[in-house]
């Protein structure tokens, strides 16, 4: 699959699309930040002809890496949306590999 912006686009639009999950955890406010670090990076690479830097990338490595540590914790019905943004994430590196 070559991923583009308007494969970003429509995974971002998805994203938007739906709702912040209810549901309790420790990790909520990580959740919370991890969500708007990669949503910033998703916005950054949308908004700039030039897509993200090196310091966007190591960022999102990051953010990756814990999103998926804390998703696994989590009740099964919120689920869905960190894998979903998980995805975004990774389609938005596959960007920076083909670039």
């Amino acid at each position: 699959m070559t991923v583009n912006r308007a494969t970003i686009t429509s995974a971002w639009e998805t994203h938007c699309s739906e709702g912040w999950p209810t549901f309790a955890s420790p990790n909520q406010g990580q959740l919370m930040t991890l969500d708007t670090v990669i949503s910033g990076c998703v916005v950054f690479f949308l908004d700039s002809p030039e897509g993200l830097d090196h310091q966007r990338v190591e960022i999102l490595k990051d953010c990756l890496a814990d999103l998926e540590e804390v998703t696994s914790e989590l009740e099964t019905d919120c689920q869905p949306y960190f894998v979903r943004l998980h995805r975004l994430g990774e389609l938005l590196l596959a960007t920076t590999v083909t670039a």
